[in-house]
């Protein structure tokens, strides 16, 4: 991976005054909190989460955005509201050129649909946020209702917007359903939303600059939204605050663009019970390795004396430091002082392994144990060629026409579905094992890669890097890693919600690379599967498109030339998706 060049630092640093602390909350204990019938806004601002100003795309006015909090059984009614209009507020901040900073205000007058993770939007794929495979994006001056239910989950989930790389930018935030009946409560006094964990990565240069760049690192790591970057300010950082003697769950979420995160806390061990929305038999662990999009709930017991202790994210870039209290946040005792821990890092003993982990409620893998023994049996072999990631050889190109409106409209087979070699039609009802494998050569650039499945979570039943099958017990969840070249991953799930369903890396940088599939399940069914589809979804993309490419912006040459003056390594030179 490349670091941005300390001269291409210093030209930005020039742009702009003195960098000013944008401050929240040092302790954390009181972040907004939406309920489940509520309106995000999404608009721009200049922010500073790690010292240096930025503009960003925000969800009221705050990164990462609110948490929305629901009770296991709750209706969702969420408006999600496009006020991306304030163009002076970056006229008078910018980090880039006046030029480029027009463009970056241009893209941001489209707003990406918003998308629920890790929910099954079982009847309601329509909601699902994505787009191009379940919806065209919200245009500017424009509203959307998503409304769904979720009424057997219960666990730690997130949104974020999905069109092209815009997430980068700041529009991500984290997602809690309660459940009062949680099998797991006897093991902890305190799950709220001051325990809830975000974990991400932020760039000092926009992301319609960044898409461009092949593996460019972040700037820093962010703990719920603050952090610090080397050769940076000595910026405030996330608190979490404990009482000596109770007991907290952990909701650990990993909203990141890219990296990974190992993730530590010096003196504690912590127990996990969950993965992505799935309560697990609790395993006790001192570190463990959170992919980008994935979830974890740990029992964390304050039972050290009364101090300050770091929390540790490391990210895998290069040359990761936790000097200066980078990818840190702080653990703070009832009692302690308010400054920085001096506690130091050991090395941890006892690391998470994924095979290690097992479903809590109903294990076990559908079908009939062993590899190869289910009703669908799907390899995908990733490859990259320039810049571009391909399964099967097919790279993803987002289609013109949303994937749900042409199954709506009567497309039902393969070869009637856009785009051709990237849509798998799976019959209803059947188990599906699929491997991914990442080859040796070609070499797959940026992995380990994180794999997620829209509309269900699945078991995995070999994870990356182990040579056991396990259709017993494995852990079940929502992402999985692919590993690195030379491994490969298998899972099983069935197909028990009608609809097309996203499969993709969520390395934001590689799925707009083309890293991604769609299942389409059983389009047969899926009209009659959905609940009634709301009048305003079908005039989505008739408004989409009545935007004009000067109205959308971002994929002309002024973010291309950037990118290129930053480094050589760069993405083939494509338009965002739905203006070719």
């Amino acid at each position: 991976m490349m670091m941005l060049t300390p001269i291409l630092i210093a030209s930005l640093v020039s742009l702009i005054n003195a960098a000013s602390i944008i401050s929240r909350s040092q302790s954390y204990s009181q972040p907004a909190v939406l309920s489940p019938q509520t309106t995000l806004t999404i608009a721009n601002k200049v922010i500073a989460p790690d010292g240096f100003e930025r503009p960003a795309t925000l969800v009221n006015g705050i990164f990462p955005g609110p948490l929305i909090a629901a009770q296991k059984g709750d209706n969702f009614s969420i408006q999600v509201v496009n006020e991306l209009t304030d163009e002076s507020m970056f006229l008078s901040t910018s980090v880039v050129s006046s030029a480029n900073h027009s463009r970056f205000l241009l893209i941001n007058h489209v707003y990406r649909p918003q998308h629920w993770h890790g929910i099954f939007q079982n009847g309601t794929n329509y909601a699902d946020g994505t787009s191009f495979v379940t919806q065209c994006p919200i245009a500017q001056n424009h509203s959307f209702v998503h409304n769904f239910s979720s009424p057997n989950q219960a666990g730690t989930y997130w949104y974020h917007s999905h069109y092209s790389v815009q997430y980068c930018d700041g529009l991500r935030g984290a997602l809690v359903i309660y459940d009062p009946d949680d099998p797991l409560a006897y093991m902890y006094d305190v799950d709220d939303a001051s325990t809830v964990i975000t974990l991400s990565d932020w760039y000092h240069v926009v992301a319609p600059v960044m898409r461009h760049l092949v593996d460019a690192d972040a700037n820093s790591t962010l703990i719920n939204g603050l952090g610090r970057y080397a050769g940076g300010p000595a910026s405030e950082l996330a608190v979490i605050n404990v009482e000596q003697g109770k007991r907290y769950r952990l909701r650990l979420v990993a909203i990141s663009c890219d990296p990974n995160f190992n993730f530590t806390i010096d003196g504690h061990i912590f127990t996990v019970i969950e993965a992505d929305g799935q309560l697990t038999e609790p395993l006790v662990v001192d570190q463990l390795q959170i992919f980008a999009g994935q979830r974890y709930s740990v029992v964390l017991v304050a039972n050290q004396p009364v101090d300050n202790y770091w929390i540790r994210s490391l990210p895998n870039l290069v040359n990761p430091s936790f000097e200066g209290g980078q990818n840190s946040a702080i653990l703070r005792y009832q009692g302690a002082p308010q400054v920085d821990p001096t506690t130091a890092y050991v090395p941890p003993q006892n690391i998470l392994t994924e095979t290690n982990l097992h479903a809590l409620i109903n294990p076990g893998a559908p079908g009939i144990p062993g590899y190869g023994n289910a009703d669908i049996n799907l390899h995908f072999k990733v490859t990259n060629d320039t810049g571009l990631f391909y399964i099967n050889n097919v790279t993803f190109s987002p289609p013109s026409i949303p994937v749900l409106l042409q199954i709506l409209s009567g497309a039902q087979d393969p070869f009637q579905l856009l785009p051709n070699g990237s849509v798998y039609v799976l019959g209803h009802n059947k188990v599906v094992e699929l491997t991914m494998e990442i080859p040796v050569v070609p070499n797959v650039p940026g992995g380990p890669h994180p794999i997620h499945l829209h509309g269900h979570a699945f078991d995995v039943v070999q994870s990356a890097g182990s040579s056991a099958f396990n259709y017993e017990n494995p852990v079940r969840r929502d992402v999985v890693s692919a590993g690195n070249p030379g491994q490969q991953m298998v899972i099983r799930w069935t197909t028990d919600n009608s609809g097309p369903w996203y499969l993709h890396c969520h390395i934001d940088w590689h799925l707009d690379a083309g890293f991604a599939v769609v299942m389409a399940e059983s389009p047969s069914d899926t009209a009659a599967h959905l609940n009634p589809i709301p009048k305003e979804w079908d005039q989505l993309c008739p408004t989409f498109y009545s935007v004009t490419p000067t109205q959308l912006g971002g994929e002309g040459r002024l973010s291309w030339e950037e990118a290129a003056s930053i480094t050589t390594l760069l993405f083939p030179e494509t338009p965002l998706p739905g203006h070719k």
